[in-house]
């Protein structure tokens, strides 16, 4: 599978400008996707929520080229503003997909992208990003030459690019939950694509909650790119590979039935494991905060006393995500407001759950 296809050119004198926008959400891996190989394929499966509230923006403004040069015409703007480093990644992006969408060469392109949250603070701003951008990609195809008419395959093909972006990208596509990843658990799993998960996982996850610390809003010090080239060299990677399959196959079962104190020790498990990874890496590094363990210590505090399923996880950085099912919200939520905002930077957090997947917006 490349979907290479060269029949995608458009007669520009018959082309007129025009725009498509996609909000796409970032998502939270329960399983973590830590390592890769090849052309952004997973050394190990992996699952996640797909968020409602933490999300990415992004419009995508086309008209006929002005000049006759074969290069991609792309201006970018993020919150508003010029950005040259977003740029030449997403430049970038676009180039290796010149194949994929021949059209992309015969057009001045435009993007506009904002974040509803701190971008590159470990929220997955690639993954809500980059699916966006292959999202409005799709949309452009299937505008100029009617090729993505079925859903599924709009979206399967939307997964694949997404993760040639930013591999965790791919799961974002999906609503509830996505796998990614080839399990033999789950048919149809692939490490080229997600697959969507929520028809096979219990109702009480449909409307699970992860509201998440922004402990600190600083750009991390190691990005995620980075982290998983790190992998590579870690003496560790083999048996956490086979760790990260055991806890999938553990979980699976799990989501079926709807234990959720079971669900918050492998998602807890995993937080803390990703962390003791880039602390093993050479070199270590640290991403995690004081306040993350403060936070921490009161969370499992608060559970022990009140014996409510309040779990947490953590993704590349060091805000925390609060796991919860819906009937204990009101508890947990005075508890963020009474204690855990005193570990957040200016006291914020975002209220987010389990969300419906990306929208087109027109």
């Amino acid at each position: 599978m490349d979907y290479k296809n060269p029949k995608l050119v458009l007669e520009t004198s018959k082309t007129e400008p025009g725009q498509v926008t996609w909000r796409s959400p970032s998502n939270l891996a329960i399983i973590k996707y830590w390592g890769k190989y090849g052309n952004q394929l997973p050394k190990n499966p992996s699952i996640s929520f797909t968020l409602k509230n933490a999300y990415t923006e992004t419009i995508l403004a086309y008209a006929p080229k002005k000049s006759t040069a074969l290069d991609i015409s792309l201006q970018l703007y993020f919150n508003g503003e010029k950005n040259e480093s977003f740029r030449a990644k997403m430049l970038g992006y676009f180039e290796s997909l010149a194949e994929v969408f021949p059209f992309l060469r015969q057009l001045d392109l435009t993007i506009h992208t904002t974040n509803s949250f701190p971008h590159s603070t470990g929220i997955a701003s690639s993954a809500s990003g980059m699916s966006a951008a292959a999202l409005c990609l799709c949309a452009l195809e299937n505008r100029f030459f009617d090729t993505l008419s079925e859903e599924a395959d709009f979206y399967k093909k939307a997964s694949f690019l997404s993760r040639l972006g930013s591999g965790s990208a791919c799961r974002s596509v999906y609503p509830i939950m996505a796998l990614w990843g080839e399990s033999r658990e789950v048919a149809d799993s692939s490490n080229e694509y997600a697959v969507p998960m929520a028809e096979y996982i219990n109702p009480v996850f449909h409307t699970y909650h992860d509201d998440i610390l922004i402990i600190s809003k600083k750009e991390k010090s190691v990005s995620s790119r980075a982290g998983h080239q790190l992998m590579e060299g870690n003496i560790y990677a083999d048996n956490r590979y086979a760790q990260a399959r055991q806890r999938l196959n553990n979980l699976l079962h799990v989501l079926k039935t709807g234990e959720v104190d079971t669900f918050g020790a492998i998602a807890e498990a995993e937080a803390l494991t990703l962390h003791a990874l880039m602390m093993v890496s050479e070199p270590p590094y640290v991403l995690i905060k004081p306040n993350t363990l403060k936070a921490i210590e009161a969370i499992k505090n608060f559970r022990e006393t009140t014996k409510h399923p309040l779990y947490f996880s953590l993704d590349a950085g060091p805000n925390l995500h609060l796991l919860y099912p819906d009937a204990i919200k009101k508890d947990v939520q005075h508890f963020i407001r009474g204690e855990l905002s005193e570990y957040c930077e200016q006291q914020q957090w975002i209220e987010d759950e389990a969300g419906d997947g990306p929208v087109e917006i027109d």
